[in-house]
């Protein structure tokens, strides 16, 4: 199985409860994170965005859909299923990773791309009619 592919496979399985260490089997030291709401440096530094994230949404998963690698390039397309705190509703949305990886298969740059209106501001209630509003008003 290639680095790749391993790298893909780390992703459906992280949880609440995976260590640091796991994130740095995969990560260079000094990797980048960015996806639409984070942009840091530094392996501790995205283990951290992880941690957050398991403490403001219930259940996240990551279901990886397709997984295509040139060179020490992959793009990622998941799917990301959560629910909001204190709600029963399953949501869901897809996002498309681009991740560089070093000579030694570690992580230099993981980038997230993600609608976050559709997927994530449509979804909260007072956001929710401001957000299709506007959208509204931008259609041709």
């Amino acid at each position: 199985m290639s680095i790749n592919k391993d790298y893909a496979n780390f992703f459906e399985t992280i949880n609440k409860d995976t260590k640091l260490d796991s994130y740095k089997n995969y990560f260079h030291e000094k990797s980048r994170f960015k996806d639409p709401f984070n942009d840091v440096v530094g392996v501790d530094n995205i283990y951290n965005i992880f941690v957050s994230m398991y403490k403001q949404v219930d259940n996240p998963s990551f279901k990886i859909l397709e997984n295509i690698s040139s060179n020490e390039i992959s793009y990622i397309k998941w799917e990301f299923t959560f629910n909001f705190k204190n709600s029963i509703k399953k949501e869901m949305f897809i996002g498309v990773s681009r991740v560089e990886f070093d000579e030694n298969n570690k992580v230099l740059f993981h980038e997230d791309f993600w609608d976050t209106s559709e997927n994530l501001y449509e979804k909260i209630p007072i956001l929710s009619s401001i957000m299709k509003f506007i959208k509204k008003r931008l259609q041709h």
